[in-house]
């Protein structure tokens, strides 16, 4: 009945998409109706301080699956051009991902929802099941997907479609004596938005005053068509309650499959992770939109930091929140050593297992060790980069700027450019040093992001290394802002 040991669980990795880090209620927001994530949090441990790699869709993805950063494994904006069929590229082909251990050591994957890495049709290596969106993103009601390389058109919602065949999946997999690693990358909250979502999670938002999601003047970075905000749609309000409408229904369909895994009698031996791939500002900071809601890309917290919860009863710890600084190119290693699987061949890079902070309680020699070291951060979004430590940030822009660097202790609102004040800032100087020298033993020369015309417009082809074709600099759409859906 799928796995009964107590060191080799079932794996059940939830991942949204856009959900800024302020869209939970166990976060703060006091608005927002996220009961079963509430109480999957209670139940278990939340990391306040997540970060994914990159603040838009493909490169934050890949870096999950890879535990490596865009200037290492090539992908910098999110994908667009051919994605499925024989001529769509597979952005991480020869690529070590932590799903190919698993399967090697006797795990059934699949897969249900959104890829989004390239050949989103074609199930990848170790996959017995392959439930794939055809593209990026997609109206909720009338999606394309792609059964183990086989075309659908589905017509009902899609939390619900993805549901259903994440559904399907334990059913048989339990019967099964082997565990199993099910994905369920949901398209919520990513828009659209207005008249999207079923009435029930509409309803819930009615009255709303929507405080949390203050609408402040327009980011003069903000890109604009036909005088909407590139990451936004006309109307405001309707937007918000879509946003909100689609949390909450993937917050009950979420519920739905943790009750099936009680059903099913494997609910202890069962790892549940839930994350997003990057953040979102619906209004926050006066942008909608998340990295690529600006030109140039911004690295405000609300774009960059999301909600990631850990659940395994018995071995993860109860009713816990951390607040050290961790990374989505942790997120590889510690699947793998919380799995009872050596986490070494994804700790050459930046991320290292957090395995221990999930599972030792405070005081620990594990828990103090990590804790001291998981103090800075690095994202990169093509040319911009970041450095976060708890108590600065800089955002160096290649390669003449706007820099910005914030004191987050005293302005955690990112509110203050300290970089247009008089004089160098005493911590200026060693952020640029250390950002530097990270990117420089972490980043390979050929797919390094800083000389690259990432303009948060779409990559549609990967980059080759200076022996091959065609040339990297082609494989990035420019700052034309035509209204495509940004994912």
């Amino acid at each position: 009945m799928a796995s009964t040991s107590p060191v080799a669980p079932n794996i059940v990795f939830i991942l949204s998409d856009d959900q800024g880090p302020w869209a939970l209620g166990c976060a703060g927001n006091e608005e927002i109706h996220t009961p079963v994530l509430d109480a999957l949090a209670a139940d278990g441990t939340r990391l306040d301080n997540f970060f994914c790699v990159s603040p838009v869709c493909s490169p934050a993805r890949a870096s999950l699956m890879t535990g490596q950063i865009p200037s290492r494994h090539g992908v910098h904006d999110y994908l667009t051009g051919v994605e499925v069929g024989a001529q769509a590229p597979d952005y991480l082909a020869g690529q070590a991902i932590f799903t190919d251990v698993l399967a090697a050591h006797g795990y059934r994957m699949g897969l249900s929802g959104k890829w989004h890495l390239g050949a989103n049709d074609a199930p990848r290596k170790g996959f017995v099941h392959w439930y794939g969106l055809e593209g990026g993103g997609s109206p909720y009601l009338g999606a394309t997907m792609y059964r183990n390389g086989a075309r659908e058109e589905v017509t009902e919602y899609l939390t619900d479609i993805i549901t259903n065949d994440a559904h399907a999946f334990l059913e048989r997999e339990a019967a099964r004596a082997e565990p199993f690693f099910l994905a369920v990358n949901y398209t919520a909250p990513h828009k659209p938005w207005k008249g999207q979502h079923p009435r029930e999670f509409e309803d819930l938002y009615a009255d709303c005053a929507f405080d949390s999601c203050p609408q402040e003047e327009p980011h003069p970075w903000q890109p604009t068509v036909n005088g909407v905000a590139i990451g936004g749609e006309p109307d405001v309000r309707a937007a918000l309650v879509g946003y909100f409408a689609a949390v909450s229904a993937m917050d009950s369909a979420i519920g739905g499959l943790l009750q099936h895994l009680e059903k099913l009698g494997i609910a202890e031996n069962t790892l549940v992770i839930f994350s997003s791939d990057n953040g979102f500002n619906c209004g926050h900071h006066g942008v909608w939109g998340k990295g690529n809601g600006t030109f140039p890309q911004n690295m405000y917290d609300s774009s960059v930091k999301v909600p990631a919860i850990f659940h395994w009863p018995g071995h993860i710890a109860a009713g816990q929140v951390r607040e050290e600084l961790f990374s989505a190119y942790d997120v590889p290693a510690t699947i793998l050593e919380l799995a009872g699987l050596e986490p070494a061949p994804f700790e050459t890079g930046p991320g290292t297992s957090f395995a221990a902070l999930l599972q030792a309680p405070d005081g620990t020699a594990e828990a103090n060790e990590r804790a001291e070291n998981a103090v800075v951060v690095y994202d990169e979004y093509g040319p911009v980069r970041m450095i976060r430590t708890h108590t600065h940030k800089y955002v160096h822009r290649y390669p003449h700027g706007p820099h910005e660097l914030y004191d987050l202790a005293a302005d955690p609102g990112e509110r203050h450019n300290l970089m247009n004040d008089d004089g160098v800032h005493p911590a200026l100087v060693g952020l640029r040093s250390r950002m530097a020298g990270w990117f420089s033993q972490h980043g390979v020369p050929e797919f390094d992001g800083a000389a690259l015309p990432v303009a948060g417009a779409g990559q549609h082809s990967p980059l080759h290394s200076p022996a091959g074709l065609p040339d990297p600099l082609g494989a990035f759409t420019g700052p034309n802002w035509d209204g495509r859906l940004g994912t």
